[in-house]
């Protein structure tokens, strides 16, 4: 039995990524798993006057030693203007000064969705170039497109047939990889 870190990479209060992440993580049976929610790990925006004057904050710490305490992660990123979100890329710079190998012999499903039929492609694509540079071991990723009509939130399910096989298929790879 493996340790599960999953998280989304977003500060919405009703992210699409965090009920991804929760629903798959659901599924990912026979391991200890644990979703955290980031919109709760409130950071000042970097600089390197930040981290002189006031050091780590106290969130980045905690959620340093809750990726450090998991066997793999399970990641779902946003995308803005075709890239992750701030508040994302700034959860990142803070590790990776506290840490550059923060992700090191992590093994990572990587996923994103969107509202739009891309699914966050963009973010993906950027996430799955950025993350190894920190130790990152990208085993599988998977984009959602078109989040609301091919999953009901109310069910929590996905409801196109072929998104759930390829999904499976994924979680299938990921679970046997750890």
């Amino acid at each position: 039995m493996k340790k599960i870190l999953a998280f989304a990479g977003s500060n919405s209060s009703t992210s699409i990524n965090h009920k991804l992440v929760s629903f798959v993580v659901s599924k990912l049976e026979g391991h200890d798993t644990k979703v955290i929610n980031l919109i709760k790990y409130t950071v000042p925006m970097y600089s390197e006057d930040e981290e002189k004057n006031n050091s780590f904050p106290a969130m980045i710490l905690s959620l340093k030693e809750e990726i450090a305490k998991a066997d793999a992660l399970v990641i779902s990123v946003n995308e803005h203007n075709g890239s992750w979100g701030a508040f994302f890329k700034n959860i990142i710079d803070w590790l990776s000064r506290l840490d550059r190998n923060f992700l090191e012999g992590k093994k990572i499903l990587l996923m994103s969705t969107s509202p739009g039929k891309r699914g966050g492609v963009g973010s993906l694509d950027f996430a799955k170039s950025v993350l190894p540079r920190f130790g990152a071991e990208i085993i599988e990723s998977f984009s959602f497109p078109s989040f609301y009509d091919n999953f009901s939130v109310d069910k929590n399910e996905v409801t196109d047939e072929t998104l759930l096989l390829g999904l499976n298929e994924v979680l299938s790879t990921f679970a046997h990889q750890i």
